[in-house]
Protein backbone atom coordinates (compact mmCIF):
# COMPACT_ATOMS: atom_id res chain seq x y z
CA UNK A 1 0.00 0.00 0.00
CA UNK A 2 1.24 3.48 -0.77
CA UNK A 3 2.04 5.82 2.08
CA UNK A 4 -0.29 8.51 0.79
CA UNK A 5 -3.27 6.20 1.23
CA UNK A 6 -2.73 6.03 4.98
CA UNK A 7 -1.51 9.53 5.70
CA UNK A 8 -4.17 11.83 7.16
CA UNK A 9 -4.88 15.27 5.87
CA UNK A 10 -2.10 17.66 6.87
CA UNK A 11 -3.27 21.11 7.91
CA UNK A 12 -1.74 23.81 5.78
CA UNK A 13 1.33 25.53 7.21
CA UNK A 14 1.23 29.09 5.90
CA UNK A 15 4.37 30.54 4.34
CA UNK A 16 5.28 34.17 4.18
CA UNK A 17 4.24 35.99 1.00
CA UNK A 18 6.64 35.54 -1.91
CA UNK A 19 8.95 33.51 0.32
CA UNK A 20 11.04 30.67 -1.05
CA UNK A 21 9.54 27.13 -0.98
CA UNK A 22 11.77 26.06 1.93
CA UNK A 23 10.81 29.03 4.07
CA UNK A 24 8.12 27.05 5.93
CA UNK A 25 10.67 24.46 7.03
CA UNK A 26 13.13 27.14 8.16
CA UNK A 27 10.42 28.90 10.17
CA UNK A 28 9.39 25.59 11.76
CA UNK A 29 12.96 24.77 12.73
CA UNK A 30 13.44 28.24 14.19
CA UNK A 31 10.24 27.80 16.15
CA UNK A 32 11.38 24.37 17.33
CA UNK A 33 14.66 25.83 18.56
CA UNK A 34 12.73 28.40 20.61
CA UNK A 35 10.43 25.70 22.02
CA UNK A 36 13.33 23.43 22.98
CA UNK A 37 15.26 26.26 24.63
CA UNK A 38 12.15 27.27 26.55
CA UNK A 39 11.50 23.66 27.56
CA UNK A 40 15.05 23.16 28.82
CA UNK A 41 15.11 26.52 30.57
CA UNK A 42 11.85 25.86 32.44
CA UNK A 43 13.11 22.41 33.45
CA UNK A 44 16.48 23.63 34.73
CA UNK A 45 15.15 26.73 36.49
CA UNK A 46 15.26 25.88 40.19
CA UNK A 47 16.70 22.40 39.58
CA UNK A 48 18.70 22.64 42.83
CA UNK A 49 15.59 23.28 44.94
CA UNK A 50 15.97 22.14 48.53
CA UNK A 51 19.51 20.81 48.15
CA UNK A 52 21.56 19.57 49.90
CA UNK A 53 18.39 18.13 51.49
CA UNK A 54 16.07 16.00 49.39
CA UNK A 55 12.58 16.81 50.61
CA UNK A 56 10.61 14.69 48.14
CA UNK A 57 10.22 11.28 49.79
CA UNK A 58 10.17 9.27 46.55
CA UNK A 59 13.25 11.06 45.25
CA UNK A 60 15.08 10.43 48.51
CA UNK A 61 14.25 6.70 48.57
CA UNK A 62 14.44 5.58 44.94
CA UNK A 63 16.69 5.79 41.87
CA UNK A 64 19.64 7.92 43.07
CA UNK A 65 20.24 5.97 46.32
CA UNK A 66 19.96 2.68 44.41
CA UNK A 67 22.28 3.97 41.67
CA UNK A 68 24.93 4.83 44.27
CA UNK A 69 24.34 1.65 46.27
CA UNK A 70 25.36 -0.39 43.23
CA UNK A 71 28.86 1.09 43.58
CA UNK A 72 28.96 0.15 47.26
CA UNK A 73 27.97 -3.45 46.56
CA UNK A 74 29.97 -3.80 43.35
CA UNK A 75 27.02 -5.13 41.38
CA UNK A 76 24.42 -3.89 38.90
CA UNK A 77 21.70 -5.77 40.74
CA UNK A 78 19.38 -3.00 42.01
CA UNK A 79 17.84 -5.42 44.54
CA UNK A 80 14.68 -3.47 44.00
CA UNK A 81 12.28 -4.06 41.12
CA UNK A 82 9.05 -2.43 42.28
CA UNK A 83 10.13 0.47 40.06
CA UNK A 84 11.98 -0.56 36.86
CA UNK A 85 15.69 0.34 36.92
CA UNK A 86 16.40 1.93 33.52
CA UNK A 87 16.60 5.44 34.94
CA UNK A 88 18.59 4.11 37.90
CA UNK A 89 21.13 2.61 35.49
CA UNK A 90 21.33 5.87 33.55
CA UNK A 91 22.08 7.79 36.76
CA UNK A 92 24.58 5.10 37.77
CA UNK A 93 26.62 5.42 34.57
CA UNK A 94 26.30 9.19 34.52
CA UNK A 95 27.78 9.36 38.03
CA UNK A 96 30.52 6.90 37.09
CA UNK A 97 31.45 9.08 34.12
CA UNK A 98 31.34 12.29 36.16
CA UNK A 99 33.30 11.10 39.21
CA UNK A 100 35.53 8.50 37.61
CA UNK A 101 35.17 5.79 40.27
CA UNK A 102 32.57 4.13 42.42
CA UNK A 103 34.39 5.10 45.60
CA UNK A 104 34.26 8.76 44.60
CA UNK A 105 30.52 8.52 43.93
CA UNK A 106 29.80 6.96 47.33
CA UNK A 107 31.90 9.62 49.04
CA UNK A 108 30.18 12.39 47.04
CA UNK A 109 26.70 11.29 48.10
CA UNK A 110 27.77 11.35 51.74
CA UNK A 111 29.74 14.60 51.59
CA UNK A 112 28.16 16.55 48.72
CA UNK A 113 24.70 15.14 47.95
CA UNK A 114 23.71 18.36 46.20
CA UNK A 115 26.09 17.61 43.30
CA UNK A 116 24.91 14.02 42.93
CA UNK A 117 21.25 14.96 42.93
CA UNK A 118 21.80 17.95 40.66
CA UNK A 119 23.36 15.65 38.02
CA UNK A 120 20.45 13.22 38.28
CA UNK A 121 17.91 16.05 38.06
CA UNK A 122 19.66 17.52 35.01
CA UNK A 123 19.42 14.10 33.37
CA UNK A 124 15.68 14.13 34.03
CA UNK A 125 15.36 17.66 32.60
CA UNK A 126 17.34 16.80 29.46
CA UNK A 127 15.27 13.67 28.83
CA UNK A 128 12.12 15.73 29.33
CA UNK A 129 13.36 18.17 26.70
CA UNK A 130 14.25 15.31 24.37
CA UNK A 131 10.67 14.08 24.63
CA UNK A 132 9.50 17.50 23.44
CA UNK A 133 11.69 17.20 20.35
CA UNK A 134 10.44 13.66 19.68
CA UNK A 135 6.86 14.87 19.99
CA UNK A 136 7.57 17.50 17.35
CA UNK A 137 8.88 14.78 15.03
CA UNK A 138 5.82 12.62 15.70
CA UNK A 139 3.31 15.43 15.16
CA UNK A 140 5.09 16.56 11.99
CA UNK A 141 4.85 13.09 10.46
CA UNK A 142 1.17 12.83 11.36
CA UNK A 143 -0.25 16.28 10.73
CA UNK A 144 2.49 18.58 9.45
CA UNK A 145 5.04 20.94 10.97
CA UNK A 146 2.50 23.36 12.43
CA UNK A 147 0.77 20.68 14.47
CA UNK A 148 4.09 19.12 15.45
CA UNK A 149 5.40 22.46 16.67
CA UNK A 150 2.25 23.24 18.65
CA UNK A 151 2.16 19.77 20.24
CA UNK A 152 5.80 20.16 21.27
CA UNK A 153 5.11 23.63 22.68
CA UNK A 154 2.20 22.31 24.73
CA UNK A 155 4.33 19.66 26.38
CA UNK A 156 7.19 22.13 26.77
CA UNK A 157 5.13 24.40 29.04
CA UNK A 158 2.55 22.03 30.59
CA UNK A 159 2.86 22.23 34.37
CA UNK A 160 3.19 18.56 35.34
CA UNK A 161 6.03 17.59 32.95
CA UNK A 162 7.83 20.84 33.78
CA UNK A 163 7.58 20.46 37.54
CA UNK A 164 8.59 16.79 37.68
CA UNK A 165 11.57 17.45 35.42
CA UNK A 166 13.08 19.10 38.52
CA UNK A 167 13.19 15.80 40.41
CA UNK A 168 15.29 12.67 39.94
CA UNK A 169 12.24 10.47 39.42
CA UNK A 170 11.37 8.23 36.48
CA UNK A 171 8.11 9.94 35.46
CA UNK A 172 9.51 12.52 33.04
CA UNK A 173 12.46 10.42 31.72
CA UNK A 174 9.91 7.81 30.63
CA UNK A 175 8.40 10.29 28.17
CA UNK A 176 11.47 10.16 25.90
CA UNK A 177 11.37 6.43 24.98
CA UNK A 178 7.57 6.47 25.16
CA UNK A 179 7.34 9.24 22.55
CA UNK A 180 10.02 7.53 20.44
CA UNK A 181 7.84 4.41 20.40
CA UNK A 182 4.87 6.54 19.36
CA UNK A 183 6.97 7.96 16.52
CA UNK A 184 7.83 4.41 15.46
CA UNK A 185 4.13 3.48 15.49
CA UNK A 186 3.34 6.43 13.23
CA UNK A 187 6.01 5.20 10.83
CA UNK A 188 4.46 1.73 10.98
CA UNK A 189 1.09 3.26 10.09
CA UNK A 190 2.45 5.28 7.19
CA UNK A 191 5.18 2.97 5.79
CA UNK A 192 5.08 -0.37 7.56
CA UNK A 193 8.76 -1.25 7.13
CA UNK A 194 10.37 -3.75 9.48
CA UNK A 195 12.77 -1.06 10.73
CA UNK A 196 9.73 0.92 11.82
CA UNK A 197 8.43 -2.06 13.78
CA UNK A 198 11.85 -2.48 15.40
CA UNK A 199 11.94 1.19 16.39
CA UNK A 200 8.42 1.17 17.87
CA UNK A 201 8.99 -2.10 19.73
CA UNK A 202 12.48 -1.35 21.05
CA UNK A 203 11.44 2.06 22.36
CA UNK A 204 8.36 0.46 23.95
CA UNK A 205 10.57 -2.02 25.81
CA UNK A 206 12.88 0.74 27.00
CA UNK A 207 9.91 2.86 28.13
CA UNK A 208 8.49 -0.06 30.15
CA UNK A 209 11.92 -0.64 31.68
CA UNK A 210 11.78 2.98 32.86
CA UNK A 211 8.18 2.99 34.14
CA UNK A 212 5.85 0.03 33.87
CA UNK A 213 2.74 2.07 33.03
CA UNK A 214 4.46 3.28 29.85
CA UNK A 215 3.16 0.02 28.40
CA UNK A 216 0.06 1.99 27.39
CA UNK A 217 1.95 3.10 24.28
CA UNK A 218 1.62 -0.48 23.01
CA UNK A 219 -1.97 0.37 22.03
CA UNK A 220 -0.97 2.85 19.28
CA UNK A 221 1.45 0.26 17.93
CA UNK A 222 -1.23 -2.44 17.88
CA UNK A 223 -3.63 -0.01 16.20
CA UNK A 224 -1.07 0.83 13.49
CA UNK A 225 -0.44 -2.86 12.78
CA UNK A 226 -4.19 -3.56 12.69
CA UNK A 227 -4.74 -0.73 10.19
CA UNK A 228 -1.98 -2.08 7.95
CA UNK A 229 -3.57 -5.50 8.16
CA UNK A 230 -7.08 -4.26 7.37
CA UNK A 231 -6.22 -1.86 4.58
CA UNK A 232 -3.43 -3.86 2.97
CA UNK A 233 -3.39 -6.12 -0.01
CA UNK A 234 -3.17 -9.89 -0.32
CA UNK A 235 -0.03 -10.29 1.76
CA UNK A 236 -1.04 -7.75 4.40
CA UNK A 237 -2.04 -10.29 7.06
CA UNK A 238 1.22 -12.23 7.02
CA UNK A 239 3.31 -9.06 6.83
CA UNK A 240 1.38 -7.43 9.70
CA UNK A 241 1.79 -10.55 11.82
CA UNK A 242 5.51 -10.64 11.06
CA UNK A 243 5.80 -6.96 11.93
CA UNK A 244 3.98 -7.50 15.20
CA UNK A 245 6.32 -10.36 16.11
CA UNK A 246 9.35 -8.24 15.24
CA UNK A 247 8.05 -5.35 17.35
CA UNK A 248 7.26 -7.69 20.25
CA UNK A 249 10.69 -9.30 20.10
CA UNK A 250 12.38 -5.89 19.95
CA UNK A 251 10.38 -4.72 22.97
CA UNK A 252 11.34 -7.82 24.94
CA UNK A 253 15.03 -7.52 24.07
CA UNK A 254 15.26 -3.86 25.10
CA UNK A 255 13.24 -4.46 28.25
CA UNK A 256 15.61 -7.25 29.30
CA UNK A 257 18.71 -5.19 28.45
CA UNK A 258 17.45 -2.27 30.55
CA UNK A 259 15.93 -4.46 33.28
CA UNK A 260 17.94 -7.73 33.23
CA UNK A 261 17.20 -8.75 36.80
CA UNK A 262 13.52 -8.97 35.98
CA UNK A 263 14.54 -12.24 34.30
CA UNK A 264 17.49 -13.19 36.50
CA UNK A 265 15.39 -12.69 39.64
CA UNK A 266 12.05 -13.65 38.17
CA UNK A 267 10.33 -14.59 41.42
CA UNK A 268 11.40 -11.33 43.08
CA UNK A 269 10.26 -9.37 40.03
CA UNK A 270 6.81 -10.98 40.09
CA UNK A 271 6.51 -10.51 43.83
CA UNK A 272 7.46 -6.82 43.84
CA UNK A 273 5.37 -6.07 40.78
CA UNK A 274 2.36 -7.73 42.43
CA UNK A 275 3.03 -5.78 45.62
CA UNK A 276 3.27 -2.50 43.70
CA UNK A 277 0.06 -3.30 41.85
CA UNK A 278 -1.68 -4.19 45.10
CA UNK A 279 -0.60 -0.92 46.68
CA UNK A 280 -1.93 1.07 43.73
CA UNK A 281 -5.16 -0.90 43.67
CA UNK A 282 -5.93 -0.88 47.37
CA UNK A 283 -8.44 1.54 48.80
CA UNK A 284 -7.03 4.87 49.84
CA UNK A 285 -5.50 4.51 53.27
CA UNK A 286 -3.78 7.88 53.31
CA UNK A 287 -5.12 10.35 55.80
CA UNK A 288 -6.34 13.40 53.93
CA UNK A 289 -6.50 11.61 50.59
CA UNK A 290 -9.25 12.57 48.11
CA UNK A 291 -12.39 10.44 48.23
CA UNK A 292 -14.19 11.38 45.02
CA UNK A 293 -12.77 8.54 42.94
CA UNK A 294 -9.78 8.20 40.65
CA UNK A 295 -11.47 9.03 37.37
CA UNK A 296 -12.85 12.33 38.69
CA UNK A 297 -9.47 13.08 40.26
CA UNK A 298 -7.57 12.53 37.01
CA UNK A 299 -10.03 14.54 34.95
CA UNK A 300 -9.52 17.36 37.45
CA UNK A 301 -5.75 16.86 37.19
CA UNK A 302 -5.89 17.45 33.45
CA UNK A 303 -7.41 20.91 34.02
CA UNK A 304 -4.24 22.11 35.74
CA UNK A 305 -1.52 19.57 34.94
CA UNK A 306 -2.10 20.01 31.21
CA UNK A 307 -4.47 22.99 31.28
CA UNK A 308 -8.16 23.63 30.73
CA UNK A 309 -7.83 24.73 27.11
CA UNK A 310 -5.45 21.91 26.01
CA UNK A 311 -7.59 19.30 27.78
CA UNK A 312 -10.79 20.47 26.08
CA UNK A 313 -8.97 20.83 22.76
CA UNK A 314 -7.68 17.26 23.12
CA UNK A 315 -11.24 16.04 23.66
CA UNK A 316 -12.45 17.97 20.62
CA UNK A 317 -9.43 16.75 18.65
CA UNK A 318 -10.30 13.15 19.48
CA UNK A 319 -13.78 13.64 18.01
CA UNK A 320 -12.44 15.51 14.97
CA UNK A 321 -9.72 13.02 14.09
CA UNK A 322 -12.11 10.11 14.53
CA UNK A 323 -14.51 11.68 12.02
CA UNK A 324 -11.77 12.85 9.64
CA UNK A 325 -9.54 9.75 9.65
CA UNK A 326 -10.55 6.86 11.89
CA UNK A 327 -7.28 5.06 11.17
CA UNK A 328 -5.30 7.75 12.96
CA UNK A 329 -8.10 7.98 15.50
CA UNK A 330 -7.53 4.35 16.45
CA UNK A 331 -3.90 5.21 17.09
CA UNK A 332 -4.40 8.30 19.22
CA UNK A 333 -7.75 8.04 20.98
CA UNK A 334 -8.20 4.62 22.68
CA UNK A 335 -4.91 4.77 24.63
CA UNK A 336 -5.72 7.89 26.71
CA UNK A 337 -9.24 6.62 27.40
CA UNK A 338 -8.01 3.18 28.45
CA UNK A 339 -5.31 4.72 30.62
CA UNK A 340 -7.74 7.06 32.38
CA UNK A 341 -10.10 4.19 33.09
CA UNK A 342 -7.33 1.86 34.29
CA UNK A 343 -5.70 4.44 36.54
CA UNK A 344 -9.08 5.76 37.67
CA UNK A 345 -10.14 2.43 39.17
CA UNK A 346 -6.97 2.20 41.27
CA UNK A 347 -7.23 2.96 44.95
CA UNK A 348 -4.43 5.53 44.96
CA UNK A 349 -3.95 8.37 42.52
CA UNK A 350 -1.45 11.16 42.01
CA UNK A 351 -1.33 13.71 39.22
CA UNK A 352 2.09 12.71 37.89
CA UNK A 353 0.84 9.20 37.18
CA UNK A 354 -1.02 10.69 34.20
CA UNK A 355 2.16 11.74 32.38
CA UNK A 356 2.37 8.71 30.01
CA UNK A 357 -0.65 9.98 28.03
CA UNK A 358 0.43 13.62 27.83
CA UNK A 359 2.14 13.23 24.41
CA UNK A 360 -1.06 11.77 22.94
CA UNK A 361 -3.21 14.52 24.44
CA UNK A 362 -0.86 17.22 23.13
CA UNK A 363 -1.07 15.73 19.62
CA UNK A 364 -4.87 15.68 19.72
CA UNK A 365 -5.06 19.25 21.01
CA UNK A 366 -2.65 20.50 18.34
CA UNK A 367 -4.57 18.68 15.62
CA UNK A 368 -7.82 20.32 16.72
CA UNK A 369 -6.32 23.82 16.50
CA UNK A 370 -4.95 23.30 13.00
CA UNK A 371 -8.09 21.50 11.84
CA UNK A 372 -10.34 24.27 13.17
CA UNK A 373 -8.30 27.04 11.60
CA UNK A 374 -8.29 25.30 8.22
CA UNK A 375 -12.03 24.64 8.23
CA UNK A 376 -12.84 28.21 9.21
CA UNK A 377 -10.49 29.54 6.56
CA UNK A 378 -12.01 27.31 3.89
CA UNK A 379 -15.62 28.16 4.73
CA UNK A 380 -15.01 31.92 4.94
CA UNK A 381 -12.78 32.18 1.89
CA UNK A 382 -13.68 35.23 -0.17
CA UNK A 383 -15.64 36.89 2.62
CA UNK A 384 -12.89 37.41 5.20
CA UNK A 385 -9.21 38.34 4.93
CA UNK A 386 -6.96 35.75 3.35
CA UNK A 387 -4.88 35.39 6.49
CA UNK A 388 -7.77 34.44 8.78
CA UNK A 389 -6.50 30.87 9.19
CA UNK A 390 -3.01 31.78 10.44
CA UNK A 391 -4.41 34.52 12.70
CA UNK A 392 -6.93 32.10 14.17
CA UNK A 393 -4.23 29.45 14.55
CA UNK A 394 -2.01 31.88 16.44
CA UNK A 395 -4.89 32.97 18.69
CA UNK A 396 -5.90 29.40 19.53
CA UNK A 397 -2.28 28.39 20.08
CA UNK A 398 -1.78 31.29 22.48
CA UNK A 399 -4.92 30.26 24.36
CA UNK A 400 -3.67 26.68 24.69
CA UNK A 401 -0.20 27.74 25.86
CA UNK A 402 -1.21 30.51 28.27
CA UNK A 403 -2.09 28.52 31.40
CA UNK A 404 0.90 26.19 31.24
CA UNK A 405 3.30 29.06 30.57
CA UNK A 406 2.04 31.14 33.51
CA UNK A 407 2.12 28.30 36.02
CA UNK A 408 5.42 26.81 34.83
CA UNK A 409 7.13 30.21 35.06
CA UNK A 410 5.60 30.62 38.51
CA UNK A 411 6.97 27.17 39.40
CA UNK A 412 10.47 28.27 38.41
CA UNK A 413 10.21 31.36 40.60
CA UNK A 414 9.00 29.26 43.55
CA UNK A 415 11.64 26.55 43.22
CA UNK A 416 14.47 29.04 42.83
CA UNK A 417 13.82 30.41 46.33
CA UNK A 418 14.86 28.80 49.62
CA UNK A 419 12.50 26.13 50.89
CA UNK A 420 10.63 26.84 54.13
CA UNK A 421 12.30 23.81 55.73
CA UNK A 422 15.70 25.23 54.85
CA UNK A 423 14.74 28.57 56.40
CA UNK A 424 13.50 26.78 59.52
CA UNK A 425 16.74 24.84 59.85
CA UNK A 426 18.76 28.04 59.53
CA UNK A 427 16.71 29.52 62.37
CA UNK A 428 17.26 26.43 64.51
CA UNK A 429 21.01 26.61 63.92
CA UNK A 430 21.03 30.21 65.08
CA UNK A 431 18.74 29.83 68.10
CA UNK A 432 18.66 26.23 69.38
CA UNK A 433 21.69 24.96 71.35
CA UNK A 434 23.54 21.92 70.06
CA UNK A 435 22.36 18.78 71.78
CA UNK A 436 18.94 20.19 72.67
CA UNK A 437 16.02 17.79 72.43
CA UNK A 438 13.57 18.59 69.66
CA UNK A 439 10.51 17.04 68.04
CA UNK A 440 10.36 17.29 64.24
CA UNK A 441 7.41 16.01 62.26
CA UNK A 442 8.35 13.85 59.23
CA UNK A 443 8.46 16.77 56.81
CA UNK A 444 12.23 16.58 56.32
CA UNK A 445 14.86 13.82 56.08
CA UNK A 446 16.75 12.67 59.18
CA UNK A 447 20.01 14.25 57.92
CA UNK A 448 18.28 17.62 58.32
CA UNK A 449 19.12 17.37 62.04
CA UNK A 450 22.78 16.49 61.40
CA UNK A 451 25.87 18.50 60.60
CA UNK A 452 26.38 18.63 56.83
CA UNK A 453 30.16 18.30 57.09
CA UNK A 454 30.68 15.78 59.87
CA UNK A 455 27.38 13.92 59.93
CA UNK A 456 27.18 14.37 63.72
CA UNK A 457 23.84 15.02 65.35
CA UNK A 458 23.06 18.68 65.92
CA UNK A 459 20.09 18.01 68.19
CA UNK A 460 18.55 14.98 69.84
CA UNK A 461 15.57 14.31 67.62
CA UNK A 462 12.54 12.54 69.04
CA UNK A 463 12.29 9.19 67.17
CA UNK A 464 8.80 9.80 65.83
CA UNK A 465 9.43 8.13 62.50
CA UNK A 466 10.88 4.86 63.76
CA UNK A 467 8.94 4.12 66.91
CA UNK A 468 5.32 3.32 67.50
CA UNK A 469 3.85 5.96 69.81
CA UNK A 470 0.98 5.05 72.09
CA UNK A 471 -1.83 7.43 73.13
CA UNK A 472 -0.24 7.56 76.60
CA UNK A 473 2.84 9.15 75.09
CA UNK A 474 5.12 6.17 75.69
CA UNK A 475 7.14 4.28 73.11
CA UNK A 476 6.38 0.62 72.54
CA UNK A 477 9.19 -1.80 73.28
CA UNK A 478 9.21 -3.09 69.75
CA UNK A 479 10.15 -0.34 67.34
CA UNK A 480 8.20 -0.29 64.09
CA UNK A 481 8.65 2.17 61.27
CA UNK A 482 5.86 4.70 61.20
CA UNK A 483 5.10 5.88 57.69
CA UNK A 484 4.41 9.49 56.88
CA UNK A 485 0.80 8.53 56.20
CA UNK A 486 0.40 6.88 59.62
CA UNK A 487 2.23 9.49 61.67
CA UNK A 488 -0.83 11.64 62.37
CA UNK A 489 -2.68 8.64 63.75
CA UNK A 490 0.03 8.17 66.39
CA UNK A 491 -0.44 11.62 67.88
CA UNK A 492 -2.40 12.40 71.04
CA UNK A 493 -2.51 15.30 73.53
CA UNK A 494 -0.79 13.12 76.15
CA UNK A 495 2.39 13.28 74.07
CA UNK A 496 2.93 16.85 75.24
CA UNK A 497 3.29 15.55 78.79
CA UNK A 498 5.89 13.08 77.59
CA UNK A 499 7.80 15.85 75.80
CA UNK A 500 7.79 18.07 78.89
CA UNK A 501 8.84 15.25 81.21
CA UNK A 502 11.80 14.30 78.99
CA UNK A 503 12.97 17.76 77.96
CA UNK A 504 11.78 17.89 74.35
CA UNK A 505 11.17 21.62 74.51
CA UNK A 506 10.96 22.52 70.81
CA UNK A 507 8.32 21.07 68.48
CA UNK A 508 8.64 21.69 64.75
CA UNK A 509 5.44 21.17 62.77
CA UNK A 510 4.78 21.32 59.03
CA UNK A 511 1.49 21.81 57.22
CA UNK A 512 2.05 18.82 54.93
CA UNK A 513 1.63 16.70 58.07
CA UNK A 514 -0.92 18.65 60.09
CA UNK A 515 -2.89 19.33 56.91
CA UNK A 516 -3.67 15.63 56.57
CA UNK A 517 -5.44 15.58 59.92
CA UNK A 518 -7.41 18.77 59.30
CA UNK A 519 -8.43 17.49 55.84
CA UNK A 520 -9.93 14.39 57.47
CA UNK A 521 -10.84 15.23 61.09
CA UNK A 522 -12.59 11.90 61.62
CA UNK A 523 -9.44 10.04 60.66
CA UNK A 524 -7.19 11.77 63.17
CA UNK A 525 -9.20 13.42 65.94
CA UNK A 526 -6.46 12.92 68.56
CA UNK A 527 -3.88 14.55 66.30
CA UNK A 528 -6.00 17.71 66.02
CA UNK A 529 -6.29 17.81 69.80
CA UNK A 530 -2.51 17.35 69.94
CA UNK A 531 -1.97 20.44 67.76
CA UNK A 532 -4.25 22.44 70.01
CA UNK A 533 -2.13 21.39 72.98
CA UNK A 534 0.92 22.80 71.17
CA UNK A 535 -0.74 26.20 71.09
CA UNK A 536 -1.89 25.92 74.72
CA UNK A 537 1.39 24.75 76.27
CA UNK A 538 3.82 26.43 73.91
CA UNK A 539 4.78 29.70 72.32
CA UNK A 540 5.33 30.14 68.60
CA UNK A 541 8.93 31.31 68.26
CA UNK A 542 9.33 31.01 64.50
CA UNK A 543 7.19 30.65 61.39
CA UNK A 544 8.17 30.15 57.76
CA UNK A 545 5.31 30.42 55.30
CA UNK A 546 5.43 29.49 51.61
CA UNK A 547 2.50 31.75 50.77
CA UNK A 548 2.35 35.34 49.60
CA UNK A 549 1.45 37.92 52.21
CA UNK A 550 -2.30 38.08 52.60
CA UNK A 551 -2.86 35.05 50.38
CA UNK A 552 -5.16 32.30 51.55
CA UNK A 553 -3.43 28.97 52.12
CA UNK A 554 -4.78 26.29 49.73
CA UNK A 555 -6.47 23.25 51.22
CA UNK A 556 -4.24 20.22 51.78
CA UNK A 557 -3.73 18.11 48.67
CA UNK A 558 -1.39 15.26 47.80
CA UNK A 559 -0.60 17.20 44.64
CA UNK A 560 -0.84 20.93 45.26
CA UNK A 561 0.71 20.81 48.74
CA UNK A 562 3.82 19.24 47.21
CA UNK A 563 4.07 20.66 43.68
CA UNK A 564 3.11 24.25 44.68
CA UNK A 565 0.79 24.79 41.72
CA UNK A 566 -1.41 27.54 43.24
CA UNK A 567 -0.19 31.06 42.58
CA UNK A 568 -0.42 31.79 46.31
CA UNK A 569 2.95 30.04 46.75
CA UNK A 570 6.06 32.19 46.75
CA UNK A 571 8.51 29.46 47.79
CA UNK A 572 8.53 25.71 48.19
CA UNK A 573 7.80 23.70 51.31
CA UNK A 574 5.04 23.46 53.90
CA UNK A 575 4.07 26.18 56.35
CA UNK A 576 6.56 25.56 59.19
CA UNK A 577 5.95 26.42 62.85
CA UNK A 578 8.39 26.12 65.77
CA UNK A 579 6.83 25.89 69.23
CA UNK A 580 8.73 26.47 72.49
CA UNK A 581 7.05 24.38 75.20
CA UNK A 582 6.82 25.53 78.82
CA UNK A 583 6.54 23.52 82.01
CA UNK A 584 8.15 20.32 83.26
CA UNK A 585 11.79 20.08 82.24
CA UNK A 586 11.13 22.86 79.72
CA UNK A 587 10.34 25.43 82.40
Amino acid sequence: MRTAELAPERPHVPATPDGPPGRGRAVAWAGLAVVLLAALGLRLWGVQQGLPFVYNTDEAQHFVPHAVDMFSRGTLDPRYLANPPAFTYLVHWLLALWYGSGHAVVHALAAHPQTVYTLARIASAVLGTASVWLLYATGTRLFGRGAGLLAAALEAVAFLPVFYSHLALNDVPTLAPLTLSLLGSVRVLQRGRMTDHVLAGAALGLACATKYTAGIVALPLLAAVAVRWRDGGRDAASRALLGLLVAGASALVLFVIANPYAILHWSQFRSELAHQSAQSGEAQGKLGAPRDGGLAYYLWTLTWGLGWAPALAALAGAVAIWRRDARVGWMLVPAPIAFLIFMGVQGRYFGRWLLPIFPLLCLLAAYFVLWTARRVGARRAGRLPRRLAPVLTAALAALLLAQGTVYSVHSGLVLARSDTRTLTRQWLLAHIPRGARIVVEPVSPDVWARDERTGNRLWLKYPSEVSRITPSGALTKRETRVTIEDYERTLAPSLLGYYLAHGYCFVISGSTQSGRAYADPAGGPLSIADYREHARLGTVVFRATPYARGARAPAFSFDWSFDYYPLSYTRGGPAMTVYRLHGGRCG
